[in-house]
């Protein structure tokens, strides 16, 4: 509980007043409404600033007599004079007062929500929702991350001078492998691939990167509430991402759904001065690669403050920042401070949870992927697949529908419809399979029948897709036979025609000539 003054103490009861009361306005009302009013003033008060303190406030003293006046004030709506609905908020009132000792250290159990409990868990459940959205079951970014068996991280060290090995490169590679490796699920085995790409032998690459190269003037807020400009070299992501792709075409596109490897490049600059991505970035997921950037210096003022101090980054050490974009890349994870929010149809910050020694607090050290992130990630693959999956079973349905029906068509569907109700079943069944395993968070189960659901979603459309496939050549055959209906009405119309005929095609008699 946060300890205060007595002057601080009547300030923020006064404050309370005021507030309080504004809302009653110039409007008449009655004595009854205002003595609850002052009743809710009082217990939410008392509950923040007079329980469990160890010294007394004069102030409580005052407002426990107070309470006892308030108590027979109400005591007084017994008489005939008032009506009903006062003396029912009287007596309401008071069985909510009958236990109270709001000012004194004596234990009572409230029988009744109050004024003060109420706020007490608005606040709880705030918080628990914030944990949820934050910490269990966080935010992803938008787009389709798949499961694959192997990860093949591709590092590619660029540097301005060429080094003759890569152990001579200032970075620690065994904590890049161990960092990237947490990343994964047991199920999931990492591949790991280095190459040293020195801007000073290859033209082309140095070109990319001087193309790339920005400044600009960034606004920094200091702790005191001052601003002071600060001139930030960056790497434009978007732009160094096209001069990359052109270099090597095959970044363009990402890894087929049903490939078993998955290969991520991390392109990691490594500079002398001060160099940044995006203005404020230590690295950048993007849609087919990882871009990090390393620098000599050990102290660097971020943009960033917590607890009045500016966080200061070590630039030589991007390791969190790159392990942070590259779960951003694999699985969408964010860092924890954003999470969507329905109501404003957009994301949303909370500084509060950025906590943690993990790579998605900002605001900490440490590199520690906790088992609620590696369970965001196992969901993130299960959710993708599902998606995908229902969204074939639904097309190659939708196929069907859309199919003209026939008589021959529809005896030749009925000798594919016992494999296509077989086939859809098994879908279907794991979907409910994956969804029970994944409901008792054994995901990692969950995950190992994401490639048995893709083949049977697969299997499902190319079935639908032979069915069309013979159902085809009859609606495009010609019917040789062509069937009569024979009733009263067909002699009939036979005699009319023949008549018709006979009118239009007989032998006219020859006229003859004269010269």
């Amino acid at each position: 509980m946060l300890k205060i003054s007595e002057d601080e103490a009547e300030d923020r009861l006064q404050d309370a007043i005021q507030e309080k009361f504004a809302v009653f306005g110039d409007k008449d009302h009655q004595a009854i409404d205002i003595l609850l009013a002052e009743i809710d003033i009082y217990e939410l008060f008392a509950f923040k600033h007079c329980k469990g303190r160890k010294v007394k406030l004069a102030l409580c003293e005052e407002l426990d007599e107070r309470m006892r006046d308030l108590k027979n004030e109400l005591q007084s709506f017994d008489g005939e004079e008032y009506d009903e609905d006062h003396k029912r908020k009287a007596i309401d009132a008071l069985k909510r007062m009958e236990n109270w000792n709001l000012f004194s250290d004596t234990y009572e159990e409230f029988q009744n929500y109050t004024v003060a409990r109420d706020t007490f868990l608005a606040h709880l459940g705030a918080t628990l929702w914030g944990s949820m959205r934050h910490i269990i079951s966080p935010s992803l970014s938008d787009g389709a991350f798949h499961y694959f068996e192997k990860i093949s991280f591709q590092l590619f060290f660029i540097t301005q001078e060429k080094a003759r090995n890569i152990k001579q490169l200032p970075v620690d590679l065994k904590a890049i492998k161990d960092g990237l490796s947490s990343l994964l699920l047991p199920s999931q085995k990492p591949l790991f691939s280095q190459t040293m790409l020195p801007l000073s032998e290859d033209p082309a690459l140095a070109m990319a990167f001087s193309v790339a190269r920005r400044a600009a003037a960034v606004p920094l807020l200091l702790v005191n509430g001052t601003y002071r400009k600060t001139i930030r070299t960056y790497l434009d992501s978007s732009i160094l991402q096209y001069q990359l792709q052109r270099l090597d075409h095959s970044l363009k596109g990402t890894n087929a759904p049903h490939s078993s490897t998955l290969e991520v490049p991390i392109f990691w600059f490594i500079h002398t001065e001060p160099l940044l991505v995006d203005k404020h970035y230590q690295a950048k997921a993007l849609s087919d690669m990882v871009i990090v950037v390393q620098s000599e210096i050990s102290s660097w003022e971020s943009h960033l403050q917590c607890n009045g101090k500016s966080l200061v980054w070590d630039m030589r050490k991007p390791i969190k920042a790159a392990l942070s974009a590259t779960a951003e890349h694999l699985s969408g994870l964010l860092p924890l401070h954003l999470a969507y929010s329905p109501s404003h149809d957009t994301a949303v910050e909370d500084w509060i949870w950025s906590v943690g020694c993990n790579p998605f607090s900002i605001t900490s050290r440490g590199w520690h992927v906790s088992q609620f992130q590696s369970d965001t990630i196992a969901r993130s693959y299960i959710i993708t697949a599902l998606e995908e999956s229902i969204q074939r079973v639904n097309s190659a349905i939708h196929l069907l529908l859309m199919e003209r029906t026939t008589e021959k068509s529809f005896k030749l569907f009925l000798s594919q419809e016992r494999d296509l109700v077989k086939k859809h079943q098994y879908v279907v069944s794991l979907w409910r399979r994956i969804s029970t395993v994944s409901g008792e968070l054994r995901y990692i189960d969950a995950v190992r029948l994401l490639y048995t659901l893709n083949e049977a979603s697969k299997g499902f459309a190319d079935q639908v897709n032979t069915t069309l496939a013979l159902l085809h050549p009859i609606h495009c055959s010609r019917e040789r036979k062509v069937d009569v209906v024979f009733d009263g009405t067909t002699i009939p119309a036979f005699m009319v025609i023949l008549g018709l005929l006979y009118v239009l095609l007989r032998p006219r008699r020859t006229k003859p000539k004269i010269n």
